[in-house]
């Protein structure tokens, strides 16, 4: 599975980073999980509000900061 964190860098895309690898921790699921800071590949997934996160490639929350808890569902 691979997660990716989609935001440029400020403090609610640093904290879902972290709510994700707690998330990831918690739930036992290997996953590889990856900042995206770069704008032009954000937009290549349609984010136009960060952060966001994909799982798979798949947009699932975008503008939202996301407990762990929220996160450890979407990864079911």
């Amino acid at each position: 599975m691979k997660i990716e964190i989609l935001g440029t860098g400020c403090p609610k895309c640093k904290k879902l980073f972290e709510n994700a690898k707690e998330a990831i921790n918690i739930s036992g699921i290997e996953a590889e999980i990856i900042k995206v800071e770069d704008i032009s590949a954000i937009t290549d997934y349609g984010v136009m509000t960060t952060p966001a996160i994909a799982i798979d490639g798949i947009v699932k929350s975008a503008g939202k900061l996301l407990s762990p808890e929220q996160i450890q569902n979407l990864l079911k």
